[in-house]
């Protein structure tokens, strides 16, 4: 406890001795917790709302600490849109800091989507926080940061919602392309085995079957009860494949499918975007990008 208030105190110190002078500012800043979510926000927000985030793409949401940098880009914040749900377990400390001075808005608390539980681990039964893993998701999600920065900038609210409008129909195209190229995938090939359980919108949206070694990242990952009780399902099973995640070791994935001599592939992107130089630096071509993945590793039909 000592650690973590003097963790805490030398986070505040640094903002409050490293602060530029506030000045007027005409619109608003908000910050995502991270770079899934603030590719959603920027859709909306456009040109005329600065859009920061806590966890930076390539990092995984679950497992972040605060950095001095996190402290200090809040002092201009005036919105954190964050996922919840239990994604971004570091949030405690967002909320210790805030006050009232920030509006903390709980994006997939407020969506109007229905959830699914978590399927193992320590958290099984609670909400699974991945609703984005759907474009249903992010569309339900895209709805409330509308209303959100409308309430905020009613001037241009219009705006917003027109721009919310265009999200979702981007999301609508996407989510049909994904299917598409899904749909040469054999129904009895559609097993998809990961390190996390992050993928039971996705398996639902898109006639999936989901497994997680563990429930989210921030619980204990590849404990050996864990990994002896996957091992025995793919023994009895025999997936296809196997699949690792961009922002989760590989060697839990990689022991599985030595023991297994099943073949594995990957990265999947789930908690985090890639940098804008890799395959899924944004929304729409993280979709697109598991998809190929999917579609390669689990003997999906030749285009024409």
């Amino acid at each position: 406890m000592l650690k973590r208030v003097t963790w805490m105190s030398a986070l505040l110190c640094a903002a409050v001795l490293s602060a530029a002078p506030a000045y007027a500012n005409p619109t608003i800043s908000v910050i995502a917790s991270f770079s899934v979510m603030q590719d959603l926000v920027k859709r909306v927000a456009g040109d005329t709302v600065s859009v920061n985030v806590i966890v930076p793409a390539e990092e995984d949401v679950h497992r972040w600490e605060l950095t001095p940098p996190n402290v200090l880009d809040m002092e201009d914040i005036d919105i954190v849109f964050y996922n919840g749900l239990g994604l971004e377990p570091w949030m405690h400390h967002v909320e210790a800091m805030s006050g009232d001075r920030l509006t903390l808005i709980e994006v997939a608390a407020q969506a109007d989507y229905a959830p699914i539980t978590i399927s193992t681990g320590l958290h099984k039964g609670e909400p699974d926080p991945h609703m984005w893993m759907d474009p249903q998701g992010a569309a339900a999600y895209i709805d409330v940061i509308a209303d959100v920065l409308a309430e905020h900038l009613p001037d241009q609210a219009d705006a917003f919602y027109a721009r919310a409008e265009e999200a979702k129909k981007a999301l609508s195209i996407i989510d049909q392309a994904v299917k598409e190229r899904l749909d040469g995938i054999p129904q009895i090939n559609r097993t998809l085995v990961t390190s996390e359980a992050g993928f039971g919108y996705f398996a639902r949206a898109y006639a999936f079957q989901a497994f997680g070694v563990w429930g989210v990242n921030h619980e204990t990952q590849g404990s050996a009860l864990a990994m002896a009780k996957m091992s025995e399902y793919l023994a009895e099973k025999r997936p296809l494949a196997l699949f690792y995640e961009s922002t989760t070791s590989q060697i839990h994935m990689d022991a599985l499918s030595r023991e297994t001599s099943l073949p594995l592939a990957g990265p999947l992107y789930v908690d985090a975007l890639s940098n804008t130089d890799g395959p899924a630096a944004n929304y729409s071509a993280m979709l697109r990008h598991n998809a190929e993945v999917l579609h390669t590793a689990l003997g999906g039909a030749t285009a024409e």
